[in-house]
């Protein structure tokens, strides 16, 4: 099963051109896991890295929970997959660890986001977690740099898929 994908209108309004092209990377890390195996998912990008594709999906769900729960509503939601002794716990795959759960899991965090998000102008600040400068976030800054960041790590998704079975495209 593909997941489908599609670019948001060119003439749509702000807010819909946002998540529209949040969706769409969201979407473009689902396409680059789909019909792999759990070992081709778990196999690290290149040596010593343990960077996967695995790893990717569960850093994704540890950004959604922070940006639209801790720092937009002020959810005192926990780590996932990470700690204050690993803060990159979410890379370090163990063999009780399961592609379903990851996959799971950053779906459910996206959820989330969304109904987080509804509640919200894009305009409108954030409740929860400040800038170093203490200021809060708009919605807008937060789209902003959720689509950033799927972005730079499609670009990872991009190689690491290539190097596991040779497919290539966005």
């Amino acid at each position: 099963m593909t997941t489908e994908r599609r670019e948001p209108d060119r003439n749509a309004d702000e807010r819909t051109m946002l998540e529209g092209w949040l969706d769409y990377h969201r979407c473009t890390l689902a396409r680059k896991c789909e019909g792999l195996t759990d070992e081709q998912v778990r196999t690290a990008s290149v040596e010593p890295s343990v960077l996967s594709l695995m790893g990717l999906v569960r850093h994704m769900a540890e950004v959604e929970r922070a940006w639209f729960r801790r720092v937009l509503v002020d959810d005192d939601a926990g780590w996932i997959y990470c700690s204050e002794a690993d803060p990159d716990g979410e890379f370090r795959l163990t063999d009780a660890d399961t592609w379903q759960e990851a996959q799971a899991t950053w779906q459910a965090e996206i959820d989330i986001a969304r109904r987080n998000a509804a509640g919200f102008a894009l305009g409108d600040l954030s409740r929860g977690r400040s800038g170093s400068g203490g200021e809060p976030f708009s919605l807008r800054w937060i789209y902003t740099h959720m689509i950033e960041e799927y972005a730079r790590h499609n670009g990872h998704a991009d190689l690491i898929r290539e190097r596991l079975d040779g497919a290539t495209g966005d």
